[in-house]
């Protein structure tokens, strides 16, 4: 029994070091995401430990974390064998932080925030919507393209969490997996970048900013940079190097798991070639324009109000939380939390050409702006916003433009059709058939 025991554990205890000398170089990041996945899962959107750890960090390596919660002092530290242990906090109004060894409790900042508590029914108050039945609504169509988009009793496929559809404001089609509700947070990843573009066209509208400006930073004023102009950064084609791969020690998993100051990675890049010329889908660039909008604010607090005050909560998107750096910079590119209704208010908005129950928030030249197409994206991206006016989904219409999110988070906005989509999930394209999901919604909607 001795040597069997003994002749178990050496294999083992080999597949363990050749984990850690593998994974070596990365553990860091993977001790990083899963302490924030977990603080964030945790305190912002109240889930379990066991659901987190079989959801959002149930793959590869992340889940080789070992993760203990702190409800006290609302705080995770994950590590790997006791290894490059990484620690996140928990902080109300700018959610979870990855913070520093040695971290001494110095954030300060929490923006001021004006939530509506009008009595309209949704989308625009917090009552219960209106009942309304539409004749060119075929809905047990629609009903059925809702259930398709969920995987069957036993199956974890689709892994879909949220599908909400919205026409003309209604919601007509609604679902939700179990242990999710229409009051969960859900993350919307890199649909974050979508929310950035609006602030931006806020400013916009104030005359503030102007897409086609140069000179952006101090620090580009003596080279080449100084040339990029904010149209460039919106659209993706400044240019400037940034290599964004999730599975590798990249410019992208280097910023959002090691860095303080996220803005600053993009800011530091060099020029690689000539803006305009090269579409290159940067995370870093988003952080960057966040950066670009604090540099608009005397001070760090108004910077962190305008997001709410002026787009945020004047939709009503009270839900909304969008977490920042230890340096307190909204983290622009990838940390935004909403329920799936408050993120079908923000395509409401878009669908409704930048108005908002008779309010313009963005005017209707920034939303023709937001989905021309970003030269040399072959007609796929326009300023932080998706399309398929390439024809990526051949199935739907092609006027369609969207939030798009890592592992299949979406806001689809159709104004042909007078929908806005919304699906949350942990599986993409080609898993997730998006094309298949968006035909059999749009089908069950005759246009009038």
């Amino acid at each position: 029994m001795k040597k069997i025991v003994k002749f178990g554990v050496i294999p083992l205890l080999i597949i363990i070091v050749g984990i850690v000398i593998y994974n070596y170089p990365r553990l860091n990041i993977i001790t990083g995401f899963s302490a924030k996945s977990v603080c964030s899962c945790t305190f912002e959107a109240n889930r379990s430990l066991e659901s987190i750890e079989k959801g959002d960090n149930g793959f590869s390596p992340i889940n080789t974390a070992k993760n203990e919660i702190d409800y006290e002092h609302k705080s995770v530290t994950s590590s790997i064998f006791g290894l490059k242990k990484r620690t996140a906090i928990y902080k109300e109004g700018i959610g979870c932080v990855l913070v520093p060894e040695n971290f001494n409790d110095e954030i300060l900042f929490k923006p001021k925030r004006k939530f509506s508590n009008n009595k309209l029914p949704y989308p625009y108050g917090n009552l219960p919507q209106k009942d309304t039945i539409f004749g060119n609504i075929n809905y047990r169509s629609l009903q059925q393209a809702v259930e398709n988009a969920f995987d069957k009793a036993g199956d974890s496929i689709k892994k879909t969490r949220a599908v909400l559809v919205l026409y003309k404001g209604v919601i007509v089609g609604e679902k939700y997996a179990e242990d999710f509700s229409k009051d969960s947070k859900l993350l919307g990843w890199s649909m974050t970048k979508s929310i950035t573009s609006a602030v931006l066209g806020v400013l916009e509208k104030q005359g503030k900013i102007n897409i086609n400006q140069t000179n952006l930073f101090p620090e580009w004023e003596q080279d080449e940079r100084s040339k990029i102009t904010l149209n460039n950064l919106l659209q993706m084609n400044s240019g400037l190097e940034w290599v964004e791969d999730y599975n590798t020690i990249s410019d992208v998993t280097k910023m959002l798991f090691l860095e303080k100051d996220m803005g600053k990675v993009q800011l530091e890049k060099s020029l690689i070639s000539k803006p305009n010329n090269s579409w290159n889908y940067s995370s870093g660039t988003t952080n960057l324009i966040s950066k670009f909008i604090r540099n608009q604010f005397n001070s760090h607090q108004d910077y962190l109000d305008f997001w709410y005050n002026e787009l945020i909560d004047k939709i009503g998107m009270n839900s909304m939380l969008i977490e920042t750096d230890v340096s307190g910079n909204y983290i622009g590119s990838s940390y935004g939390w909403a329920t799936a209704r408050d993120w079908a208010k923000f395509g409401l908005l878009y669908l409704n050409n930048g108005n908002w129950n008779g309010e313009e928030i963005l005017s209707e030249n920034w939303i023709n702006y937001t989905k021309s197409p970003t030269n040399t994206s072959n007609g796929e991206y326009g300023a932080q916003f998706w399309l398929n006016a390439g024809g990526i989904y051949p199935n739907a219409p092609k006027d369609l433009y969207s939030c798009n999110g890592y592992q299949g988070q979406y806001v689809f906005i159709i104004p042909s059709k007078e929908l806005v989509i919304v699906r949350f999930g942990l599986a993409e394209n080609p898993i997730f058939n998006t094309d298949k999901f968006l035909k059999e919604v749009c089908n069950s909607v005759a246009t009038n």
